[in-house]
């Protein structure tokens, strides 16, 4: 048995070290390729890739991802306690909301914050059915670019958020709600003091995945049109240069970068969750 256990592992490692030699070897044939081929202009990429537009479109989609995950996370956790409450208008209303914007591609909803200025030139507050208004503001001083791409993108983050969300609480077991009942917790101090804690352990993974995915989802802003994101002026350049594939490799690269940081600071999060939650436990 042992004798077969020895052949069956020297197996297992010479076929782990063909296909390690094959992808080092695929991979050095590509970056032997990329580098030598001048098609991919790497003169444009090194000059491009800290130009000062290309930082400020940086930038702005930091601060359009940023935004819009923190706006998110807030609304994901009122929409989750609201779907998981007592309430019936409520838990309908929650439904509702995570129904309508789970169910609609997000660019057809940054399409319809780009036009809200259409639909609705005035936001008033007045008596319904009369002509009396107690005061009257034009949308576009409300709603500006910036102002629509986030709020787009946060209101259809927030209901896959939700469901993350919900999701956290859910694997927290009932005994811990009773705990907090007999130690004179109320049911809003158990859940933000006892059952949201223990839920950031679930709560985390996804949630740093849906922020990744959120540092990419902002070049879809163009919808409302948002002409200052990472994507959109490496589009501009590239058009004014007519030069498209060492701006989209500058373009690739910063996004890349973002996303190594992001995925760096999620295993440091979900690690310190997970010695929160063993200490509890």
């Amino acid at each position: 048995m042992k004798k077969w256990n020895n052949r069956q592992n020297i197996k297992n490692n010479l076929i782990t070290g063909i296909a390690i030699i094959i992808f080092l070897y695929l991979g050095l044939s590509f970056v032997s390729d990329a580098v030598s081929n001048k098609q991919y202009h790497w003169d444009i990429v090194w000059q491009y890739l800290f130009a000062p537009k290309i930082m400020m479109g940086l930038v702005w989609t930091l601060i359009l991802t940023f935004s819009s995950m923190i706006i998110a996370i807030i609304l994901a956790v009122l929409l989750a306690l609201g779907s998981k409450g007592k309430s019936k208008p409520v838990k309908w209303f929650c439904t509702g909301y995570i129904w309508l914007f789970r169910g609609t591609p997000i660019y057809t909803q940054l399409i319809f914050w780009g036009l809200i200025a259409v639909l609705w030139p005035k936001i008033s507050l007045g008596i319904p059915f009369t002509d009396v208004r107690f005061f009257e503001l034009d949308t576009t001083t409300v709603f500006s670019a910036v102002v629509a791409a986030i709020l787009g993108l946060a209101l259809n983050e927030a209901a896959y958020l939700s469901e993350i969300v919900r999701a956290g609480i859910d694997s927290v077991s009932v005994g811990q709600y009773e705990a907090g009942e007999a130690i004179g917790l109320s049911r809003n101090q158990t859940m933000f003091k006892i059952i949201l804690p223990q839920a950031m352990r679930v709560i985390i993974p996804p949630t740093g995945n849906e922020t990744i995915s959120m540092l990419k989802t902002t070049s879809l802003v163009v919808a409302i049109p948002f002409t200052m994101d990472l994507n959109y002026v490496q589009g501009a350049i590239a058009n004014r240069i007519f030069l498209p594939i060492p701006m989209l490799i500058v373009a690739c690269f910063w996004y890349l970068l973002v996303s190594t940081i992001f995925m760096f600071l999620q295993s440091r999060l979900e690690k310190h969750f997970g010695k929160s939650v063993i200490s509890v436990a």
